[in-house]
């Protein structure tokens, strides 16, 4: 049977990463329509265990390419990966759309005579034919592209799919794969790293997000977000125009140029709800707005909308958390 998708599974901190997982419902229901097998491609020496998550979450066959570091520059994996692609011949190829998965999908698709799709959110087989969507105009439309090619390159934005429930019954094969190709110096180099240091829950991963708009009216309301966010078990994250504004850290930003998430509660306080915004959010479980504004557009998308000043809010509200009714002190 032929490989109908190939994968590139994103390694970070020893696990295959969270959008990874996610892209392969999209993946797995793409190669049953096309009634082909679905692979993914690791880098790096070969690891059962990564492998075993892959094929237990719907992988039909796992690539190790052993000669390329997991850790890797895009431009110096890149000879390798189009001459496994080549080998393996798929129909379409999904990457995250993370930091290296953005830097590599063009790079392939330039190697290898093809054509690319960034930053998708759905995708079906229709009469035959790959048709995957993707947003533009800041998250106000949405575009259905098609490819003319007999191979795709896309990503997939993180938070639009669910991670497939582990099998563990699944049965996969796993392959090594040398490099294809002569080894290449880099041409870029990676002169330092720096990581945000992001205290308490992982903004994409939190299951309560309380996120924070230009309607608090300043940095300091932040600090009333947070303790609340606390209380509740989550984080907090903020509108793209809150930390244009300095007011909150720029790797907070929820939206479509920013974070997209997907948490059980998202709680929206002074926040517009403009498309772009929401394009990051929208797929929250359950939507809660705090605005002033009756008119403001967040209270079209949300599930329980709050008519008031935050301040006269959330303060009480968190004074009933920190001392539940009946509770001495």
């Amino acid at each position: 049977m032929k490989t109908a998708i190939l994968t590139w599974a994103e390694v970070a901190n020893g696990r295959i990463s969270s959008n990874s997982l996610e892209l392969l419902s999209l993946a797995r229901s793409l190669a049953d329509s096309l009634d082909g097998r679905l692979a993914s491609v690791l880098l790096g020496q070969q690891d059962n265990e990564l492998a075993a998550t892959l094929i237990r979450s719907g992988v039909d066959q796992v690539y190790f390419l052993t000669e390329v570091a997991d850790d890797f520059y895009p431009d110096r994996a890149l000879a390798d990966m189009t001459g496994a692609i080549e080998q393996i011949d798929p129909h379409l190829i999904l990457l995250p759309h993370s930091d290296y998965g953005v830097e590599l999908a063009p790079r392939l698709a330039f190697r290898l005579q093809s054509a690319t799709a960034m930053g998708c959110v759905e995708g079906r087989v229709e009469d035959g034919r790959l048709k995957l969507t993707r947003t533009c105009y800041g998250g106000k439309a949405r575009a259905l592209v098609s490819f003319r090619s007999e191979l795709g390159v896309a990503t997939i934005r993180s938070k639009c799919f669910d991670v497939p429930e582990q099998d563990s019954a699944r049965e996969g094969e796993i392959t090594i794969m040398s490099g294809a190709c002569a080894p290449t110096a880099p041409l870029t180099k990676l002169v330092s790293r720096h990581t945000n240091s992001a205290d308490g829950v992982n903004l994409e991963d939190a299951t309560v997000v309380v996120a924070g708009g230009q309607g608090l009216g300043g940095a300091d309301a932040f600090e009333l977000l947070e303790t609340f966010a606390d209380l509740l078990g989550g984080t907090v994250g903020a509108s793209r125009p809150a930390c244009d504004l300095g007011w909150y850290p720029q790797d907070r930003q929820v939206g479509i140029s920013g974070i997209t998430i997907a948490p059980e509660l998202y709680i929206a306080v002074g926040i517009s709800g403009a498309d772009h915004h929401m394009a990051g959010c929208g797929r929250a479980k359950l939507i809660v707005a705090i605005n002033n504004d009756p008119d403001a557009a967040i209270f079209s998308h949300a599930h329980v909308g709050v008519v008031a000043d935050f301040e006269s809010v959330i303060p009480e509200v968190v004074d009933l958390l920190q001392s539940p009714p009946g509770q001495d002190g």
